[in-house]
Order: C-alpha cells, then sequence, then structure tokens
C-alpha cells in the first residue's frame, strides 16, 4: 500500500509538472481572448475577413431527411478558428437536429470549443453548456456567427461574454454555445429554446473530437436572455432529455415577469427592449392578436424589424414609448400582452438539479421582484438552490461581478463537491 500511494504521488507531481508547463503557454494565449472585445470596437480588421452571415451560408441550410434523425444527432461539422483568430482553442460548428415548440424538426447550429490542453483533472472533460444572450430577431445575431470570426454591429452580446468563456476555458472545461433560437430566432420562445440547448449538449457529447466521455461531468449557465434559455432547458430536462445530467447549473439576472420588463423599461434608453419583446412574441404568438393592436407605424415596425438584433433596436428605439406604434392605450398593460408573456414565463416546474440563481437587488433593466418570485416557486416545488440577491447596482456591473461566485459554484459541482440541499442563501 505505501508502495502504491509514493507512486501514486510521483505520478500526480510529474502530471502537476506537466500542467503548470503546458498551462502557462495556453493560459497566455487563452489570456489574448479578453482583448477580443476591444477589438471588436476599435480594430474591426483583426477578424476573420469574408465570413457569411448564417443566411448566406450553405452551412446553416437544412439537410434533405431532416425528420428522420434523432433530437440531437450532428447532420454537418466544420472546424473553425475561434473567433477567426488563431488562438490556443479547438473549435467547431455543429449542425445538429432539435425540435421546435411547434413539434417541427428543426436544423440548429453550436459552436463548440476546447483548450488545447490536457484534462488532468478526475474523471473526464466537463462540458458547460453556455447560453449566450442571443436576443435577436434575425440569425446574424446567432452566436456561431460571432464566434466564428463574424464582424458586425450584431455581434456585441457574444463579445460581451468573451471574458466569461475565457474563465471557462482557463478551467480546461470543454464549452457548447448552441444558436438555442434556431433557424425562424424565435427570441422568448421558452420550449424552442430549451430545446435546443438540450439537443446542443446531446451533440456536443456525441461529437468525438470534442473528448467528452461518459464520466465527463456537464453543466450549463447562462446570463439574461441565456438564463431564460438555461432555465427552460432545465425545466424540460426530465421529459426531453432525461439521459442528460447536469453536475450543476447557474443562472443570473433571469427574465421573469417579462411584462414587468417591457413596462421598466418603455420610454428609457433601454426602450429597444420594449418594442423587441412586442415584435418577437407577435411572431412567435401569432394568434395573440398583438399584430391586430398596432397601429401603422407599429405594422411597419413589424417589417421593418423582423431580422433584427436587440442592440440593434436599443440604438434605434432610444426612448421611444411602445404607446407610439400602437392603437391600444397601455398596450404592455393589455390582457393580450400579458398572456402571450404569461405563456413563456418560468416556474412551472422546478429544475431536479443544483441550481446557482443571482439577481441584482438593483437591476436597471430585470426588476428583482420577478426573479424573487421564481426562486420562491422553485423552492416551492422542492428545488435545490443557492440564492444570491446581490448588492452589485446594475444589470451588467452584477453580470461581471457575480460571475465570479457562479464560475466557482460550477467548479465544484464538477469536482464531485456536493451542494447543500434545499434552498439556501
Amino acid at each position: 500500500m505505501a508502495r502504491y500511494c509514493a507512486a501514486g504521488h510521483a505520478e500526480s507531481s510529474r502530471a502537476n509538472v506537466i500542467r503548470r508547463r503546458l498551462s502557462g503557454r495556453v493560459r497566455a494565449g487563452l489570456a489574448g481572448l479578453v482583448g477580443v472585445l476591444i477589438a471588436v470596437l476599435v480594430m474591426p480588421g483583426a477578424w476573420a475577413e469574408g465570413v457569411p452571415v448564417p443566411d448566406e451560408d450553405p452551412f446553416y441550410v437544412a439537410p434533405s431527411g431532416l425528420e428522420a434523425n434523432v433530437n440531437g444527432a450532428v447532420l454537418n461539422s466544420r472546424p473553425i478558428s475561434v473567433l477567426g483568430l488563431g488562438l490556443p482553442v479547438a473549435g467547431w460548428q455543429l449542425q445538429y437536429r432539435s425540435t421546435d415548440s411547434a413539434g417541427g424538426a428543426v436544423a440548429d447550429v453550436a459552436t463548440v470549443m476546447t483548450p488545447l490542453l490536457p484534462w488532468l483533472g478526475g474523471g473526464g472533460r466537463p462540458l458547460l453548456s453556455y447560453q449566450v444572450a442571443e436576443d435577436s430577431l434575425g440569425t446574424r445575431c446567432a452566436p456561431s456567427f460571432a464566434l466564428r470570426g463574424g464582424r458586425d454591429f450584431s455581434i456585441v452580446n457574444t463579445a460581451l461574454d468573451i471574458p466569461f468563456l475565457t474563465a471557462m476555458l482557463l478551467r480546461g472545461w470543454a464549452v457548447v454555445v448552441s444558436d438555442y433560437e434556431g433557424p425562424q430566432s424565435r427570441f422568448f420562445d421558452g420550449v424552442n429554446s430549451g430545446r435546443g440547448v438540450l439537443d446542443g449538449v446531446r451533440a456536443a457529447r456525441s461529437f468525438a473530437p470534442v473528448g467528452i466521455t461518459a464520466d465527463s461531468p456537464i453543466g450549463a449557465w447562462g446570463y439574461s436572455g441565456g438564463a431564460f434559455a438555461t432555465l427552460w432547458a432545465m425545466q424540460q430536462r426530465a421529459s426531453y432529455a432525461p439521459e442528460l445530467w447536469f453536475s450543476g447549473v447557474a443562472a443570473g439576472g433571469v427574465p421573469a415577469d417579462i411584462a414587468a420588463i417591457s413596462r421598466k423599461v418603455d420610454g428609457g434608453i433601454q426602450a429597444g427592449l420594449a418594442v423587441l419583446m412586442v415584435v418577437a412574441f407577435a411572431r412567435i404568438d401569432p394568434d395573440s392578436g398583438l399584430a391586430e393592436d398596432l397601429n401603422d407605424r407599429g405594422r411597419e415596425l413589424l417589417v421593418r424589424e423582423s431580422a433584427a438584433c436587440g442592440a440593434d433596436m436599443v440604438l434605434r428605439h432610444l426612448n421611444r414609448q411602445l404607446d407610439e406604434y400602437s392603437d391600444t392605450p397601455n398596450l404592455l398593460w393589455h390582457p393580450q400582452f400579458q398572456a402571450a408573456t404569461d405563456r413563456q414565463e418560468l416556474g412551472a416546474v422546478a429544475p431536479d438539479m443544483p441550481l446557482y440563481m443571482y439577481h441584482s437587488n438593483a437591476d436597471d433593466v430585470i426588476p428583482v421582484g420577478g426573479f424573487t418570485a421564481l426562486v420562491h416557486r422553485y423552492c416551492a416545488l422542492g428545488a435545490n438552490i443557492s440564492v444570491v440577491h446581490s448588492g452589485i447596482p446594475g444589470h451588467n456591473p452584477a453580470a461581471a461581478v457575480e460571475s465570479i461566485g457562479a464560475m466557482n459554484y460550477l467548479g465544484d459541482r464538477f469536482a464531485g463537491i456536493p451542494a447543500a440541499a434545499g434552498c439556501t442563501g
């Protein structure tokens, strides 16, 4: 026994030396990812030339016989240079089969990344499903376009998540980022988004070059719009993808009480988000009657913004009020709008894996009341949640600061450390 322990210690020491040497080289290269955000804004020439938007890229075209494939099946794949740069990260894009909220077969796309560093931790390399806040009405806003090196203002939401993606890769985790809104860019369609996330995980797990093994722990994380998709996926896991088990899940800045969010931003600097929601619900819920409530300007809006990104709309609708586009006074308080948002609210089912949920008490975009009510619903249904009501003021500042706790929580779950039972915090 003593001889075995000594050999094990020597093996561990050699592994640590190798890890430090490799880690130093790889970490230096990965740290350059953080600088990419600056390149997005001031040095666009550093990005890949000639990356077509998804609607003009044959890779996104659904193959014939799509329906015959199982959910999560990889339909097509291609290697990519992540962000169009020579980074020490292996990257692929996978086209995979999913099922939308109407039950139809769709071809979604996910970007999978893994650091060029052997995983020397216990078990298999962890796989983290990270949901960017896609917030879009068109596929040019999809994260796959940005992560392949697309250069357009539409990449701003993905670019903002580069520091978080960097931190995950520095920990040695493989990461899958799905275009969970699907080819029709169905913003705030919970069932559609959740299925897109789960099938993206299925595709990444089955794609041999990523190196995910049977003992690789799986996790998920999203903030804001990404939290919406993450939690919808977790609510559907048991019924839609029962073979997947998530060791831990983090969700912050959660869009709960969607109608309250739209009312908060209406008429302010984020008013474009309210416009985005109305256009999105008119499209994904045509029986809601919202389109009929709009005036001529509103109907023109539906056409003009049909492929817009949330960032586009924030700039174009600064300080606008939704009633400028409606024949119905106080549209955001109208029962038809409330009913459309209610159909997409989280909380009907409690996720059955350990959760870490966080939200700023002074969020300037998403009122904390909806988050608190959602946590209470989940807890009443038996969820296990570590809850953080953050004192960091503001939606984006809280995203940055509280990411540390979320990352550490996921790291502990990947290491096999049990989460506290019940609702704590």
